[in-house]
């Protein structure tokens, strides 16, 4: 009988046969109901919206009531020992000097010291992620509140819709070379659901990856070790799982190489994972007759994401990769099969 599911007709949309995906067209959502772990229910799965301003503000007070110092500052100057290059303090505009045996680099895209100082080279994949800028906005809360965020393709990127409590987060990601900033901002502030709270913020980035992200005594970590796109809002979570890395490799004074060598291939497996799952976003698109999604649905793409598109083409599996691997099997179904991909016939 699978041999003819795809017969047309057969098969209703992706949406049909996802609980979750039904309950958010109905605007509703309910916590897992375990007390009949043989219903559907019982695993539904969901995440939360967060301000990250709050979030940030928050794990500030959480690390200072664990005996975190913080020194306010903005760096000058970054001393290095002129024979092994570590780095062995920074001069702050104070006057004020701060030593350290380790050094976290958190400067975001201006990577002070993994970039300027230890000359960690930058690689760019623009070739497969158009968008270098963003507009981000917050407007009025309007009801009924959707339990969802909502992602609605443009001209020359997408537009972001994430509902709070208190206010609804909108932004706009586009490729600056297909759109101005001004064309960029009347569609979004256009298309708001409520009226704006703010003037839109905008953000300039630059998808890619530091070569190394960590070098001698310097591990970047945020922005400073690369950057994707907010396409499905990974940064935390990289954030988190470069900490994880680093408490688990954590040197001693000697910083072994070898050490510093597995955090690099953790840290540069994790991005190229995320990174061909954004990808998939864009290049498995019906979208036609704009430059922007023209490019992306012909464009050549990583041979990692080449090999799971012939693996889910012929057999309609998945596999993770690794344990540090970000998304599931199911992840990768519901983005293919959601935006349209086509399996070959089943012989």
């Amino acid at each position: 009988m699978a041999a003819y599911a795809r017969a047309p007709g057969s098969v209703k949309h992706f949406d049909n046969y996802s609980i979750a995906g039904a309950a958010s067209l109905r605007n509703r959502f309910s916590f897992p109901d375990k007390r009949n772990p043989n219903s559907p229910a019982a695993d539904i799965e969901y995440a939360y919206h967060f301000d990250a301003s709050l979030f940030a503000r928050f794990l500030r007070a959480e690390s200072e009531a664990r005996g975190v110092t913080r020194t306010e500052g903005r760096i000058v100057e970054v001393v290095q020992d002129p024979e092994s290059g570590f780095v062995t303090a920074v001069k702050l505009t104070d006057g004020r000097t701060v030593e350290a045996d380790l050094f976290v680099d958190c400067s975001g895209m201006r990577a002070l010291l993994i970039g300027d100082a230890m000359g960690v080279g930058y690689e760019h994949w623009n070739k497969w992620l158009l968008c270098d800028r963003a507009l981000a906005v917050p407007c009025e809360s309007v009801t009924p509140v959707t339990p969802y965020v909502r992602c609605t393709t443009r001209s020359a990127g997408w537009q972001w819709r994430i509902p709070l409590q208190h206010r609804i987060g909108n932004g706009y990601v586009y490729s600056s070379n297909l759109i101005s900033d001004d064309d960029a901002a009347l569609t979004l502030m256009s298309t708001l659901d409520g009226a704006p709270q703010a003037d839109p913020r905008p953000v300039r980035f630059a998808p890619g990856l530091r070569s190394r992200a960590w070098e001698k005594n310097v591990v970047s970590i945020g922005l400073s070790s690369g950057f994707l796109e907010p396409l499905e809002s990974t940064s935390i979570h990289l954030i988190q799982t470069g900490i994880h890395k680093l408490l688990a490799l954590f040197p001693t004074t000697g910083f072994a190489q070898a050490d510093i060598n597995e955090y690099n291939r953790q840290a540069r497996f994790e991005f190229e994972d995320v990174r061909d799952f954004i990808i998939a976003h864009y290049n498995v698109t019906r979208r036609s007759g704009e430059e922007f999604w023209d490019y992306v649905r012909t464009m050549d793409v990583p041979d990692s994401l080449k090999e799971r598109y012939d693996l889910f083409r012929s057999s309609g599996r998945f596999f993770k990769r690794g344990a540090a691997e970000l998304f599931a099997e199911e992840s990768w179904v519901q983005v293919l099969l959601g935006q349209g991909f086509r399996r070959s016939p089943i012989q």
